[in-house]
């Protein structure tokens, strides 16, 4: 009876696996497609920028004029380095005005700290000859990327190239008081005291040529308006 029952129940399994369909190997593998790829988005790195439609070029051309000394479109040369430096002196041997920038130098035309520019007084073309007799309240106007910026001038500064601390108050970023954090924009006009060296007998040069002295006018942004 054993062996009926078991002869039974294998016959059910095979009967019950004949509804099992056969098993295609192939089943697994994708077929073939002829469709495109989409390529992948480029990467950040590798992306060529869009220029903002809002962004626009800046003039780096700085003109300054003095209206009631007759100064009028005045080039101003930025460049890295402090105030009568060789570069700076190289420039001012053009016939225009220099203006350091860095950590020795000043910030640019607008920007708080303090706006340095120097110039010759009586060579090569002398375009800051009377930049000594300048009095409180005259205007001095800074044009650039489409913007004047007038600034007044409220006071007058003598230093001496042969101590250092008096040349520290000509760059420091609140003009003759440095390591005084700004909250102005400020203007510093520098030239030479040659006539009133000379004239006192002072006839010391440095290696570039420059007297001892140098006349600092000092001014501060009153208000800003389209060239």
């Amino acid at each position: 009876m054993r062996l009926a029952g078991a002869f039974v129940m294998l016959l059910a399994v095979l009967v019950g696996c004949t509804d099992v369909p056969p098993v295609d190997p192939r089943a697994d593998v994708p077929a073939p497609t002829t469709a495109t790829r989409t390529p992948p988005e480029p990467s950040a790195s590798t992306r060529t920028p869009t220029p903002s439609p809002s962004a626009r070029p800046t003039s780096s051309v700085v003109t300054m004029s003095i209206p009631s000394i007759g100064v009028r479109g005045l080039r101003v040369v930025s460049y890295q380095g402090t105030a009568d430096d060789r570069p700076g002196t190289t420039i001012q041997n053009r016939g225009v005005a220099a203006s350091p920038r860095g950590p020795g130098g000043g910030v640019g035309a607008g920007e708080i700290g303090n706006f340095i520019i120097t110039g010759h007084r009586v060579s090569h073309g002398r375009p800051l000859e009377r930049v000594p007799g300048l009095a409180n309240g005259a205007h001095i106007l800074i044009a650039t990327g489409g913007t004047v910026y007038d600034y007044v001038v409220s006071q007058t500064m003598t230093i001496s190239f042969r101590k250092p601390a008096e040349k520290a108050q000509q760059n420091a970023a609140v003009p003759g008081r440095p390591g005084v954090q700004p909250t102005q924009a400020m203007l510093t006009i520098s030239t030479c005291a040659t006539p009133e060296d000379n004239a006192a007998g002072n006839y010391w040069r440095d290696a570039l040529g420059n007297p001892e002295h140098r006349i600092n006018k000092i001014a501060t942004l009153t208000a800003t308006r389209p060239a």
